[in-house]
């Protein structure tokens, strides 16, 4: 998911379908979210109404980097009709009228990332057809329990809050995709319910351990990435999982994959493992991240990986094996495994 936006300098876009764009010149944009909640503080109240112009139905209204921080002049409910997709990102909007939003019944995706939303009291409790919600870069200390009346909810990101639990989502069974990446987070629970669940994002939290992940039968990625894991545990139910990212934690053994055999993206990345081991039975594996480990020579690519066939990147750079082998460290790898077409950030070919 990328969340870089393309700033286009026009007062607006109608596009194919009816479509409204507003887009502002805009100012920096936050990196990590620190000192957040003082970026925007002098931002003066905008009485205008950027959508004047434009018909009643429209089902797209998109807002960006407009300094908004009160939704009122937008005149939203007058829209309701048609409204399907609303992205306010990057404002400075601190409240959500429940008494607007009840009538944006038929709103499919809303984005309202990079504001001031503390609390979203009770505004997106009537939104039965939501598909899609962006809350990240705001101020969230958790999850809204608004979640549990979205029953038609695929996808949530809530990247780079406050949020310090994982609760609120025993009826959230339709998710597909859910990111609480940047936030607070020590533990992984709270997430039963979630048996459709194919995307999980928790990177950059202070989890201490993979735990509480067995009724997520259908997750295809996990990512886990800055955190504070130091054993790959508990991933026995996950047999259907594609894509692991653990890189920037604290792992010192490769182990607990054996029933993990779709595994296309294995990411082990900055850890403290000192071996390649327990890997040659992942005959779907395609890219393979070990960099900035701690093995010491290439012994056992050709044991582990060389019969991997589908296995087209590798990563070993900043290992001691890299220093070791000196000169010869690409060459060994490309004659040791001559089906991959990628070792570290270059294309493999064998001279």
């Amino acid at each position: 998911m990328s969340e870089s936006d393309a700033i286009e300098d026009k007062d607006f876009v109608v596009v194919e379908r009816p479509t409204a764009r507003v887009v502002l010149p805009s100012a920096e944009d936050h990196d990590d979210g620190s000192e957040y909640e003082s970026v925007q503080e002098d931002v003066e109240e905008n009485e205008e109404d950027p959508f004047e112009d434009f018909p009643d139905d429209v089902d797209e209204l998109e807002l960006v980097h407009a300094r908004v921080n009160s939704l009122a002049p937008l005149r939203l409910q007058r829209f309701a009709g048609h409204l399907r997709r609303l992205c306010l990102r990057q404002n400075a909007v601190s409240f959500l009228d429940p008494e607007v939003f009840c009538q944006l019944q038929k709103l499919e995706e809303l984005d309202l990332y990079d504001n001031k939303i503390k609390t979203v009291d009770g505004a997106l409790d009537q939104l039965s057809s939501l598909t899609m919600l962006d809350l990240s870069f705001n101020l969230l200390r958790s999850i809204p329990d608004a979640l549990a009346q979205l029953r038609s909810l695929q996808t949530v990101y809530f990247v780079q809050n406050r949020i310090s639990k994982i609760t609120g989502l025993e009826a959230s069974v339709s998710l597909r995709s859910l990111e609480l990446g940047g936030n607070r987070i020590r533990r992984i629970e709270g997430l039963d319910a979630l048996v459709n669940l194919e995307e999980l994002w928790l990177g950059k939290n202070k989890l201490p351990k993979l735990e509480n992940l067995d009724k997520l039968k259908k997750l295809k990625i996990l990512s886990l990435q800055s955190n504070r894991i130091t054993r790959i545990e508990n991933l026995d139910k996950l047999k259907s999982l594609e894509e692991l990212y653990l890189s920037h934690n604290g792992v010192e053994r490769i182990e607990g994959l054996e029933h993990n055999t779709k595994l296309k993206t294995l990411d082990l990345g900055t850890n403290f493992i000192p071996a390649i081991e327990n890997i040659s039975h992942l005959n779907s594996l395609e890219e393979l991240w070990f960099n900035n480990n701690k093995i010491p020579d290439l012994n056992a690519l050709e044991l582990q990986l060389k019969h991997l066939t589908s296995l087209e990147t590798i990563y070993l750079e900043g290992n001691p094996c890299q220093q070791s082998e000196g000169a010869n460290y690409r060459r060994k790898i490309m004659l040791s495994l001559p089906q991959v077409k990628q070792i570290d950030a270059t294309f493999a070919k064998l001279q």
